[in-house]
């Protein structure tokens, strides 16, 4: 499991994240971890609340640690606690400490940021379909990782250019 490399794609909704996720496994011969809030939400019978973001990213973490006891060479994730952090902090105004304190703890190899030119998917939990919104979140991400100094490549048009943007990135990585 040591030398298995972890791998986020970050972004915001509708822009292509999990089927990146599915196809990179599928090249890769390797598993991917599902976005747990979706999972999560699906089986409410509300609207969620500040306090089920902490569940949501238990939840996360444990798909993650799942799914990294079967992963080989690479796992992807679809998406990480900073997503949370960040629907936590614009629909609430701030974030669970415990969740900002497993954000430091947590360690990835890098990451691929989804651009938000990928067309919009309308679905019942996707909140957010505004040009601009989408474009404020994909800023939001891109400071994140800027400011981590982690590896990170920025996957953007067709579905087939998002896939080789990605692979391009994660073959440098292997070097």
């Amino acid at each position: 499991m040591d030398s298995v490399r972890k791998i986020v794609v970050i972004g915001g909704e509708s822009t292509g994240k999990s089927t990146l996720c599915a196809r990179l496994a599928s090249a890769y011969d390797t598993c991917w971890v599902r976005e747990y809030a979706r999972e999560y939400l699906e089986k409410l019978n509300r609207a969620y609340v500040f306090e089920d973001l902490v569940l949501i990213a238990n939840g996360q973490i444990k798909l993650e640690e799942i799914e990294l006891a079967n992963a080989k060479n690479f796992l992807f994730c679809d998406t990480d606690l900073q997503v949370i952090q960040l629907w936590s902090e614009y629909k609430f105004g701030h974030c669970d400490p415990w969740i900002l304190h497993e954000i430091s703890c947590r360690k990835y190899d890098g990451y691929i940021l989804t651009a938000p030119d990928f067309p919009w998917e309308s679905d019942p939990l996707r909140e957010h379909p505004e040009p601009h919104l989408r474009s404020y979140f994909f800023e939001y991400y891109k400071r994140i990782l800027q400011k981590s100094q982690l590896p990170f490549c920025i996957a953007d048009g067709s579905e087939e250019n998002r896939f080789l943007l990605a692979t391009q990135f994660i073959e440098q990585l292997r070097t």
